[in-house]
């Protein structure tokens, strides 16, 4: 019972708790909603409040808006208003800038033509009968009219011809690393031109291009114009060199085609033609007597040889001129238009080099007509030159029509050159035989000399003459120096097979035919010897390899005819049989000889001296102008004449056949063989 009334009163207490509970929530919940109704009755008034405030500021805000927007389009009017004004104002802004031109002041000029511009595209869409786009126009065309004449005058200003030093100092650099530049503008000019330029060609105009042409090609013409001033006014080795390289460095030129073209000699072999001749031709007498007219043609020697080498260095200056304008050009002259005014600017000077080898070729062709031979060498070492340097002149016009001249000019070059090689020739074969134009001493003849100077100066450019010969006669599938050697080789044969027919006929023109013999030997002994000296038997050898014995052969049979004008001399000493007179009989007996015999002893002795001085006499004037032939000559005598001489002497001066000996025992072997030393020397 007692956990009964515990428990009830447990059930009691908690249910008495609930209750407080209960009504303690109910007690909440009207005080919620008591403050819920408060709550609503505030928002309803909010509510209403913001009716009333948004019925108030929404009208105002489309008000506001509206003004917005319209100060936004008078902004914008005003801006527009504002562009549209500075348009009516530019030309009264720029008119001065413009007036003044952009000397001193490119870019700002620039900037102001682009305003002139600016206003110049407006008028003509918004207004174009307006007044105000006739005065921009015009102010437009003046000042592009003031950048074209700017363009000239920057370009007339600062082009100057390349000094002829540098030039020369360009072409004597061997190393393409060491190659020198050239300036031909300032660069901040370069700039300025280039800038003008761009703006040009911006608003289609071309016009500037052909200045720019024109005045580079005068320049281009006045550079190699000096040029040829500057090498005309120098002389000797020097001209190969400027003096700023301190004549360490010199042009060579090879025979064979090279890709680097700086090749020239100071002074060349062309000048062999003229004054070897002289030279050698001095070995006669009669030459030496018409000295004064090879001083004459020496002379003009020397001028020919100034032209050809003025005209190869002009050919090379001009190569590195050309590669130099193309350069300048290349930020000044729109790409697409670089190769017409390319050509229109090189036009004049390749005229000008072209009128140089043509008139070479020209001067050639006449000294052809008058038989002077040695002046067409001028030909040979511009054709070798250009044949060398055509490849980079050909990089350097492509796309020009001036390719074309070169190999048109050696062409021509060619053509006369090979007339000029045939002719000689002729020239050789039809020289004429006139006795008086024969050597009085038998020296070698005007004739010879000059063909083997010719030959000489020929084998300098082997395989430019060889080119000349084959050009008119094409070869096969040999290679093409080969075939050249070979052309020059069949060529060389020729002229010394007329020359040997020539010399043949001259040499009947001498009635002595110990002279004629004199005369032959040393001709066919000068043209052997300079073969062999000059390298021209390396050729010749080419077609005709029998050449050298076929040479030493009538060498040879000169010195036996020759031998033979001392048979009147041994006929004296010698018998018919060749036995001495001692050996014909015994030696007759002391103070036995009869009167006969003691005759024809003394006939023997006055014989041989009468026939010896005759022979010393006549031969003493004998030239052999080779001093190793000479000195041959003599001891071929001296073996000839001295043994037999000295038998007989020996035979006989013992012998009583006379009462003064010294009457015909005049001469002793050693004052014989002293005698033949003195033989061909005129001033013995």
């Amino acid at each position: 019972m007692e956990d009964l009334s515990a428990k009830k009163q447990e059930i009691d207490e908690k249910l008495q708790m609930e209750t407080q509970k209960l009504a303690f929530l109910k007690d909440n919940l009207n005080k919620s909603n008591q403050l819920t109704e408060n709550m609503v009755s505030i928002l309803e008034s909010f509510s209403s409040r913001l009716h009333k405030l948004e019925d108030t500021i929404v009208p105002v805000h489309r008000d506001t808006k509206n003004l917005q927007k319209l100060q936004d389009n008078i902004e914008k009017t005003l801006s527009s208003l504002d562009h549209v004004i500075s348009f009516y104002n530019v030309a009264k802004d720029v008119e001065q800038t413009i007036r003044e031109g952009p000397t001193g002041r490119l870019d700002s000029y620039l900037e102001s033509m682009a305003r002139v511009q600016n206003a110049v595209d407006f008028f003509s869409a918004n207004n174009p009968g307006s007044p105000e786009l006739h005065t921009v126009t015009q102010l437009f065309e003046s000042g592009k009219d003031q950048l074209e004449r700017e363009f000239r005058n920057l370009l007339t200003r600062h082009s100057r011809p390349v000094p002829a030093v540098t030039i020369l100092d360009m072409l004597g650099t061997e190393d393409e690393s060491e190659d020198i530049p050239m300036e031909h503008l300032p660069e901040r000019t370069a700039a300025e031109l280039t800038e003008i330029s761009r703006w040009l060609i911006s608003q289609n105009s071309t016009d500037f291009m052909n200045v720019y042409a024109q005045i580079r090609s005068v320049i281009l013409v006045k550079s190699l114009e000096e040029l040829r001033d500057h090498l005309k006014g120098k002389s000797g080795p020097a001209m190969g060199v400027s003096p700023a390289s301190g004549g360490s460095r010199k042009l060579a030129m090879k025979d064979t085609p090279t890709k680097k073209t700086a090749y020239l000699k100071g002074r060349t072999i062309i000048r062999k033609a003229g004054s070897s001749i002289m030279k050698h031709s001095s070995l006669t007498l009669d030459t030496a007597r018409r000295q004064g007219s090879n001083v004459v043609a020496e002379l003009k020697d020397d001028v020919s040889d100034t032209e050809t080498e003025t005209c190869i260095f002009r050919i090379s200056a001009l190569l590195k001129l050309m590669q130099s304008e193309s350069k300048l050009m290349e930020g000044i002259i729109p790409e697409r238009y670089h190769n017409s005014i390319f050509e229109h600017l090189i036009q004049a000077s390749m005229d000008m080099v072209v009128l140089d080898v043509e008139n070479i070729a020209s001067s050639a062709k006449r000294c052809i007509g008058k038989h002077d031979y040695s002046a067409v060498m001028s030909i040979f070492p511009v054709l070798k030159h250009l044949r060398a340097i055509n490849p980079e002149y050909e990089e350097a016009l492509k796309g020009t029509k001036q390719g074309q001249k070169l190999p048109t000019l050696m062409s021509t070059l060619d053509t006369t050159g090979a007339k000029a090689l045939e002719e000689f020739i002729d020239s050789i074969k039809n020289d004429p035989d006139k006795q008086s134009n024969m050597p009085k001493d038998g020296t070698v003849h005007e004739l010879t000399s000059n063909a083997m100077i010719f030959l000489q100066n020929l084998l300098e450019y082997l395989h430019t003459a060889g080119g000349m010969l084959a050009a008119q006669d094409p070869g096969g599938q040999m290679n093409v120096a080969e075939f050249n050697e070979r052309k020059l080789s069949i060529y060389i044969a020729k002229v010394l097979g007329a020359l040997q027919l020539n010399l043949e006929n001259k040499a009947k023109g001498y009635d002595d035919p110990a002279l004629t013999a004199i005369f032959l030997l040393n001709n066919y002994h000068y043209i052997l010897k300079t073969m062999r000296s000059s390298g021209l038997l390396r050729v010749v050898v080419l077609q005709t390899s029998d050449i050298e014995e076929h040479y030493e052969d009538i060498i040879r049979e000169q010195k036996r005819l020759y031998s033979k004008s001392w048979s009147r001399v041994l006929h004296y000493i010698l018998e018919i049989s060749g036995k001495t007179v001692s050996q014909q009989r015994a030696a007759p007996q002391m103070g036995k000889l009869k009167d006969k015999e003691r005759q024809t002893i003394k006939d023997k002795f006055k014989g041989f001296n009468q026939e010896f001085e005759d022979i010393y006499r006549t031969q003493k004037i004998y030239a052999i102008p080779d001093q190793e032939l000479r000195q041959s000559l003599r001891n071929d005598n001296k073996e000839f004449i001295v043994p037999p001489y000295t038998a007989f002497r020996e035979k006989y001066e013992p012998m009583q056949f006379t009462k003064n000996p010294e009457k015909y025992i005049k001469y002793s072997a050693e004052e014989v063989a002293a005698t033949i030393d003195r033989f061909f020397d005129l001033s013995a």
